[in-house]
């Protein structure tokens, strides 16, 4: 039975864009406007919640096809990632049905052109795009790298999947000026560093993801690791060390370098 004074997590997905540059491995992430209802401010990756959709397109053959190990839930989620995306950053996981190539930048710039302004407004829905375009999500151009589900304590929670996904070459990133006001590409570590220097505002979830993703230095290798690893759910609990310090207990076998965390940034899990 589902105890009422816990908020229930609500499904979400966020996607880790990545691609290598001359100084390294860069990550795309965003900032979101200081509206949002979940980490105003803060610097994340594209992401959101599962919508009613989500699952009626995970269902569709024609446009989500079956893959291996990927139950229904699974297969909405990963809709939810490639739509968002789509929406927060205008990268778009998909190929026009019957051909293997992602869509090309041109092509790309025609969609966007002729539905996401439409989508912004709320007139227009994702799935209807993909019928007028005839085309086919690409599912499988991500790896499941992470799941995280905000501690009990906290009154909104999310039940967010985080995947890696190669950012395809000729697509722009760019924030959509509504949700995001700013984007950038950035090296893990420097993303890490500028937080601590006062530049940015990061989550807990994020920085811990970031310190996981720095261990490489391609993203190749980011995305081979991710494959070859068991991705464990990941619930922190907060106590406080002998020192007093606000500390945060993850699995071990999450494999994030150990199991207390010292928590410096205060609104990382608000709490009641």
């Amino acid at each position: 039975m589902e105890n009422p004074s816990i908020a229930q997590p609500r499904l979400a997905a966020t996607v880790l864009l990545l691609r290598d540059s001359a100084d390294g491995m860069e990550v795309f992430m965003i900032v979101r406007h200081q509206s949002s209802d979940f980490a105003s401010g803060a610097l994340v990756f594209p992401g959101g919640r599962v919508d009613p959709e989500d699952h009626d397109l995970a269902a569709d053959a024609g446009v989500f096809a079956p893959q291996h190990g990927v139950n229904a839930e699974a297969a909405a989620l990963r809709v939810a990632a490639i739509r968002e995306t789509f929406e927060e950053c205008g990268v778009l996981l998909a190929r026009a049905r019957g051909e293997s190539a992602l869509v090309s930048a041109a092509r790309l710039r025609d969609i966007e052109a002729a539905h996401r302004p439409a989508m912004k407004r709320g007139e227009r829905t994702f799935g209807a795009l993909l019928a007028a375009e005839n085309l086919a999500l690409a599912p499988e151009a991500m790896v499941h790298f992470a799941h995280w589900i905000t501690p009990v304590h906290v009154p909104k929670r999310f039940d967010t999947h985080f995947f890696l996904a190669a950012a395809p070459s000729d697509q722009i990133a760019l924030h959509d000026g509504h949700e995001a006001v700013d984007s950038i590409w950035i090296a893990p570590e420097r993303a890490i560093a500028d937080t601590r220097a006062g530049t940015y505002k990061l989550v807990f979830p994020t920085e811990m993801n970031l310190k996981k993703l720095a261990r490489h230095a391609q993203a190749a290798p980011a995305l081979a690791a991710a494959r070859a690893s068991r991705v464990v759910t990941v619930v922190p609990v907060q106590e406080r060390a002998g020192d007093g310090m606000r500390v945060m207990r993850l699995p071990l076998e999450a494999d994030y370098g150990g199991e207390l965390f010292n928590v410096t940034n205060p609104s990382s899990f608000p709490s009641r």
